[in-house]
């Protein structure tokens, strides 16, 4: 059977005030594609009703989205800090706290890899045009494919990542404009842009607790080293609903 991997959602807000779940496709196709069976998780849930959801899951994915609200890493709001889904933020911190404690599979993107950090006890950059002293471009404007590569990220050669992906370097896509500050405890960063800052986290001690901070659903479709991401989350999922079905 296909494990089953739960895919976090935001809230949005429409006419009227109605309350919209929002969710980014291309997460779940990857998810599917790379043997999984996807199904997403709705903010606002009562936590016992969430915990049931979970207890169902074979692994968890944190999607990317908008900014972590700065109060959850003890920071005062940065005038960039713009959009906050404070629904969002409960259900992944929640979510990520669980699935390490767990020991069940972890994968972050983007956002999700800054929740990560901030859920295990780390920090964030707010803003990185202002607060870190680079050249290079991290959010892609609008009018640019998503898929469109901006700079290289050297790996840890030790490193999960550089085992997954074969190399140590890859170029990719950046659509951010905060990164993870410093290293929650029991988190390694694993990969780092040519200005320094963090595009990969991992957890070595568990089965599976790996985060990027570029958008490989984006890219998997013609790239079989971003596809590998995917594939071995995917595998650590069934894995882990093996030891699971056992106990």
């Amino acid at each position: 059977m296909r494990p089953l991997i739960g895919i976090t959602a935001s809230d949005v807000y429409a006419e009227r005030g109605k309350l919209y779940h929002r969710a980014y496709a291309l997460n779940a196709f990857a998810i599917a594609d790379a043997g999984g069976l996807p199904v997403y998780i709705p903010p606002g849930l009562e936590l016992s009703l969430l915990r049931e959801l979970y207890e169902r899951l074979d692994a968890v994915l944190l999607p990317g989205g908008p900014d972590v609200d700065p109060v959850e890493y003890g920071q005062e709001r940065h005038p960039q800090t713009k959009i906050i889904d404070a629904p969002r933020d409960a259900l992944e911190l929640t979510l990520a706290r669980w699935t390490v404690e767990d020991d069940r599979p972890l994968f972050g993107i983007c956002r999700g890899h800054q929740v990560m950090n901030v859920a295990l006890g780390g920090t964030l950059v707010q803003d990185i045009p202002s607060q870190v002293e680079t050249t290079l471009t991290h959010d892609l404007p609008d009018e640019y494919p998503r898929s469109t590569r901006l700079h290289t990220v050297d790996i840890k050669p030790e490193s999960r990542l550089a085992s997954i992906l074969g190399t140590t370097q890859v170029v990719v896509n950046s659509l951010h404009h905060q990164s993870t500050e410093i290293a929650a405890p029991g988190v390694d960063f694993t990969a780092f842009a040519p200005d320094g800052v963090v595009e990969a986290l991992e957890i070595p001690d568990k089965q599976f607790v790996l985060s990027v901070q570029w958008h490989p659903e984006d890219l998997y479709e013609d790239d079989g080293m971003m596809k590998r991401l995917f594939t071995e989350f995917v595998n650590a999922a069934r894995e882990s609903a093996a030891r699971q079905s056992q106990r």
